[in-house]
């Protein structure tokens, strides 16, 4: 499984905090996706044990197969997800975020991989995309844990 991004930052928070916001996954998603630009409008449509969908305007995001693995330092959380960018790309991804304690701060690790996009936009989104999504998706989930 290549990455089509990996990358790192630190966030300012207990990993605790990171494990207890993830008991609801539905919320968890949807509060991070709104602190992505042009995003603000999220809302959590429904949610099942192991699946969420979310609804920013009139576009559906769908994560499934959302697994959570916890450790005593460490969590992990795995997810597949089909979204749109704008409403001509339709995008499906594997996507990992690896959260490991360093006392009174986290380390975030993002990694997307088996991006499928098809079409010329899909091409194009696969081509050049990569680098501003994973920046943004890092410092959503920065800011949504900074500021609880």
């Amino acid at each position: 499984m290549e990455a089509w991004f990996e990358g790192s930052n630190e966030i300012e928070c207990s990993l605790e905090r990171i494990k207890s916001d993830l008991e609801n996954p539905g919320e968890h998603f949807t509060g991070v996706i709104k602190l992505i630009p042009n995003m603000s409008e999220a809302e959590l449509v429904e949610q099942g044990e192991d699946w969420v969908t979310i609804k920013q305007k009139e576009i559906l995001t769908k994560r499934t197969n959302i697994v959570k693995r916890m450790e005593t330092e460490r969590m992990t959380v795995e997810f597949d997800e089909d979204y749109r960018v704008g409403r001509i790309i339709r995008v499906n991804v594997h996507a990992l975020s690896e959260f490991t304690s360093l006392g009174t701060r986290v380390r975030h690790r993002a990694v997307i991989s088996n991006v499928e996009a098809p079409g010329i936009f899909g091409f194009f989104y696969r081509k050049f995309a990569s680098a501003d999504t994973g920046k943004i998706l890092l410092e959503a989930y920065k800011r949504y844990f900074e500021m609880k």
